[in-house]
Order: C-alpha cells, then sequence, then structure tokens
C-alpha cells in the first residue's frame, strides 16, 4: 500500500512538472534565418535550435538591414558582407526574465545580449542566437528585434534599439580586454545610475566609472573610459527612470530563478538520500511493476 502510494505521489509529481512547462502557440514564437545561408546550413540551423522547419513563423532579415544598424558603431569587417546570424524568440510568461542561449557566437556572450536587450525593452523571451560557423554575433539584435516586434505587433523605440546596439558593442570591445563578466556588470551598473550621470560633468562621470572598475578590481584605459562616457550619454536619452526599472527588474528575475534552482536541486538531493542513490530509485520503480 505504502508503495502505490509512493508511486502515485511520484507520477503526481512528473505530471505537475509536464505542466508547468510553457507550452507557445506558433504565434508567439519566430525564427529569423540569415537571408545568405544555403538551405544545408540553414538545416544546420534548426537543428540548434531544436525545433523543426516549418513548425514557426520564418522571417529573413539581410545584410543591408543588419547594417541599418551597426553602421558607425563597428568595424567593417565586424559587420561583413553577408547575413548569417540567426535567432529563435519565443515569449514565455510575464516575469519569467530573458533566458538566452549561443551557438557558433565567438564575441557577444548571453550576458551581454541580455544587458542590450534590457535596453531595447525586450523582454519575458526565449532567445537562441545560432549560425552554421563561428561569427562574431553583433548583427543578431536586428533579428531579434524583428521576431520581438512580429510577435508582439509593437514596434521598439527607435532610439532603445540604436543604443542598445551601442551598448553590445562597446561592452564587447571591453570584454576583450578585461572579460566579459566584468565589462557587462560595469556597464549594468552604470545604467542603474544614469539618473545620476545626466546631472554629472563628463570628468564626474570619469571619477564615477574609475570608482565602478576599482570595486571589480579592474583598470581601464583613458580611450575605455571615455567609450563607457560615450555610452553613458547614449543611455540617458532612454528614460533613465524607465531603463533603471528594467535593469532592477531583470536582476531581480535572475535572482528568483536562481533561487528556485536552488530549492530544485535541494529537493532532488533529499529524493537521492531517501532512495539511496539513482539506481536504487529505478530499481525499485522496475520492481513496483514487476519488472
Amino acid at each position: 500500500m505504502k508503495k502505490k502510494k509512493l508511486l502515485s505521489f511520484l507520477l503526481a509529481f512528473a505530471l505537475a512538472l509536464c505542466l508547468s512547462a510553457p507550452a507557445f502557440a506558433e504565434d508567439e514564437s519566430r525564427v529569423v534565418i540569415g537571408a545568405d545561408l544555403t538551405d544545408e546550413q540553414i538545416k544546420t540551423v534548426y537543428k540548434l535550435f531544436g525545433i523543426e522547419r516549418g513548425s514557426v513563423q520564418e522571417l529573413k532579415v539581410t545584410n543591408a538591414e543588419e547594417r541599418s544598424c551597426l553602421e558607425g558603431l563597428v568595424e567593417e569587417s565586424v559587420i561583413g558582407k553577408y547575413a548569417i546570424s540567426c535567432v529563435y524568440v519565443s515569449l514565455l510568461p510575464e516575469g519569467s526574465g530573458l533566458s538566452v542561449e549561443t551557438y557558433n557566437i565567438s564575441w557577444c556572450t548571453e550576458e551581454m545580449y541580455k544587458n542590450a536587450l534590457v535596453t531595447a525593452g525586450v523582454k519575458d523571451a526565449k532567445i537562441i542566437v545560432a549560425a552554421p560557423f563561428e561569427v562574431s554575433g553583433t548583427a543578431a539584435l536586428t533579428g531579434i528585434y524583428k521576431a520581438y516586434e512580429s510577435i508582439t505587433g509593437n514596434t521598439l523605440d527607435t532610439t532603445a534599439k540604436s543604443v542598445s546596439t551601442r551598448e553590445l558593442t562597446v561592452t564587447g570591445e571591453l570584454a576583450e580586454q578585461i572579460g566579459s563578466l566584468d565589462a557587462t556588470r560595469i556597464v549594468s551598473e552604470l545604467k542603474k545610475l544614469l539618473g545620476e550621470t545626466a546631472e554629472m560633468s563628463d570628468e564626474e562621470l570619469r571619477q564615477k566609472i574609475e570608482s565602478l572598475a576599482g570595486e571589480y578590481k579592474v583598470t581601464l584605459s583613458d580611450s575605455q573610459i571615455r567609450q563607457l562616457i560615450e555610452l553613458c550619454r547614449s543611455l540617458e536619452k532612454v528614460n533613465p527612470a524607465e531603463l533603471k526599472s528594467r535593469v532592477e527588474e531583470a536582476q531581480e528575475t535572475i535572482q528568483r530563478i536562481g533561487e528556485a534552482k536552488d530549492k530544485a536541486v535541494g529537493f532532488y538531493e533529499k529524493l537521492k538520500v531517501f532512495f539511496g542513490n539513482a539506481a536504487d530509485f529505478l530499481d525499485r520503480v522496475k520492481s513496483w511493476f514487476g519488472k
């Protein structure tokens, strides 16, 4: 009797996990493919996305569209002449935050994308950035914006999109010297201070940036500090209070998800202790079914 009750509990628990996994309709997801990919390369990208071609509405992004967002922000060699980066975007329930995965992306990290997307106003979405071979990934923002606007039916603020693209490139260049984690942290902290930086002179802002760098035990060159000052001045064009709220909300979501994962791991460990080990657990389940 006890075994039957335990089995019922486990089956109910497994069912609850399945039901808690979000199921998305086609109109809540989009794939954006680089216009210069071959059919074979597109197949590779869909494998990385983990979905079948045709299961989600597909859009295309051209090199001309990418250039309209990137020219003047990154070197010509980084932009390239072809549209290669592809993205999969699917909306998540409100309050879920941003989930970003990358495949064959050499320059932009997942956290760099998240930070830039928060600036642009993208929220509550699962995003996969992929390419059939290694690329920088700077052009992927163009595809993400295109997919997100197509799904939601709302156009993101033009200034916010432009500034977020600048943010991604500045963070990427900074990351090459001090590491992606510290670069992302410094930029994120500056975004939370925009209400204050708007009232600062460039020299006062310089001192603030040097202070932040000191907190993370990194040294910035004069040119890097100038880049960050210019980025701040660009970010100030976006509503500072609104942007600060989005940044804090994103950080709270990350913390909440982390805590939830810790609880899940803790529950799993308790199960392992209860059953002895995973192998023992499987043996017991098999024995209940007479196998």
